[in-house]
């Protein structure tokens, strides 16, 4: 059993690693404010990462999983008031890889601002850069899109309420953009992995290794919900986030290092309907936006 320190703890990545992790038997202990509901089995912590005092001083920690972590000073914070700790591992994000670079991204390459991402990237770099100043032998994983149950975010929750509106699903184009994906408790497993191997690489890029399309995308997400997708292209000259999930831009990372941690990734079919069923009972958590509503009223 593992003594365990989550950052966040109350919606999706971290409240899923949190729940998984006191699944396995360890002892989790969950550091937030205490604003939302707290995850089953854990221990929590009630404060701001942002002004932590002596608060976390008397424990001492087999791990910290810091899935909360946005900037250069969000490390700091949380490092400076720390006691003892063995592992730490930062849920970084492969938004650290500027767009014009060759594809697809490996660790080795040079991070950089991605005019995709604006300030989330550059501010994740901050972040690896400050954990691997003061923790040379911390652990990094970069994922790309991430989806399960718990996803609060509009993405797949997006298509799952246009199939169960039975709606046509509006497509950027023909909908040959390529999305890559990694279910949440993949990620779990790779940082398990890391906790039980210690291995010599310190970076991982993390995902599923085929992309997806976002037709297919869209016709697996329905099909998780027990519909059949048809579709409107798009073509207008419009920004596609008015009505569609993600920016017009496509990536692939190199995940082969990953092998290092799990040999194979959750199948994306299973993936979705695990997503669709928590959906289904969850809907109010989700953070609705207005893609909808434009298309009534624009497309």
């Amino acid at each position: 059993m593992r003594k365990i320190l989550v950052t966040g703890g109350t919606v999706f990545v971290s409240r899923y690693v949190a729940e998984y992790f006191a699944g396995k038997g360890d002892e989790v202990y969950v550091l937030n404010r205490n604003h939302y509901a707290q995850p089953d089995g854990t221990i929590l912590i009630e404060a701001d990462r942002h002004n932590l005092g002596d608060v976390l001083k008397q424990y001492a920690f087999d791990t910290v999983l810091d899935v909360t972590a946005y900037t250069g000073d969000d490390i700091s914070y949380l490092l400076d008031a720390l006691g003892n700790f063995e592992d730490y591992v930062l849920i970084s994000s492969s938004a650290v890889y500027p767009e014009t670079l060759p594809q697809p991204f490996t660790e080795s390459q040079q991070t950089g601002s991605n005019k995709y991402w604006g300030a989330y990237g550059t501010n994740k770099i901050d972040a690896e850069r400050e954990l691997q100043k003061r923790v040379p032998d911390a652990y990094m994983l970069r994922p790309p899109y991430l989806y399960g149950p718990m996803n609060n975010v509009y993405r797949e929750a997006f298509v799952f309420e246009c199939a169960d509106q039975k709606r046509k699903f509006y497509l950027p184009r023909k909908g040959d953009m390529k999305l890559q994906f990694l279910h949440v408790r993949d990620l779990c497993r790779c940082m398990e992995a890391i906790l039980d191997k210690h291995p010599a690489n310190h970076i991982f890029n993390v995902g599923n290794e085929q992309s997806i399309s976002v037709r297919d995308w869209v016709e697996q997400c329905y099909r998780a919900a027990g519909r059949t997708a048809e579709y409107v292209e798009v073509y207008q000259d419009i920004n596609q986030r008015e009505y569609f999930s993600f920016s017009d831009y496509e990536y692939q990372l190199d995940v082969s290092r990953q092998r290092e941690l799990i040999e194979t990734t959750i199948p994306f079919e299973e993936g979705l309907k695990e997503s669709y069923l928590w959906y289904r009972g969850h809907k109010d958590e989700v953070r609705r936006k207005g893609y909808i509503e434009y298309i009534d009223k624009m497309l």
